[in-house]
């Protein structure tokens, strides 16, 4: 993926309106990783840069430059002309509140996240461990079947059919 980064790096490097940029998270770009929760690498964000979104699509190089072409500009504080009344209205009751109460409100919202990644997390783990457990009843239960004489049984049909029997 890389020299497909690399040259669309290359192919938006005198755009006015978009970046597209690498960060090394094992080393000097660290903090801003973390400060954007990048686990894993590599990882692709676009947006607003107080408020970046993860890139889910595809990684040739068409699929993203298709992506960052589309890109545009989006109602922010910074370009409000972007946004509609309903927007607008929602940052105008934003700005009102402290920073305190801001930053009330932002850890409310991040606990949901965190609370449902906690939540799927465990149910995965759940689920995993209940197809732990119907797998190895499945295993049982073909070894008890073939232990009671599934394969004998299929040998002697294969027998009869090929008219051979042997008497004992």
């Amino acid at each position: 993926m890389k020299p497909d980064w690399d040259k669309l790096m290359a192919e938006f490097k005198d755009d006015k309106t978009k970046l597209i940029a690498d960060v090394d998270c094992t080393a000097a770009g660290q903090p801003l990783c973390t400060t954007h929760g990048i686990r894993g690498y590599p990882s692709i964000k676009h947006g607003d840069p107080n408020s970046l979104e993860d890139y889910n699509g595809g990684r040739s190089f068409s699929d993203l430059q298709k992506f960052a072409e589309g890109l545009k500009a989006l109602c922010s504080p910074m370009n409000m002309d972007l946004c509609d009344e309903e927007s607008k209205t929602k940052i105008t009751d934003l700005q009102k509140l402290s920073d305190s109460e801001l930053g009330d409100k932002i850890k409310e919202e991040e606990k949901k996240i965190e609370d449902a990644e906690s939540t799927f997390k465990s149910d995965v783990e759940k689920l995993q461990k209940q197809y732990q457990e119907l797998m190895d009843t499945k295993d049982k239960t073909i070894a008890d079947v073939k232990a009671a004489g599934l394969g004998l049984m299929k040998s002697v049909q294969a027998a009869s059919k090929s008219g051979k029997k042997e008497e004992l």
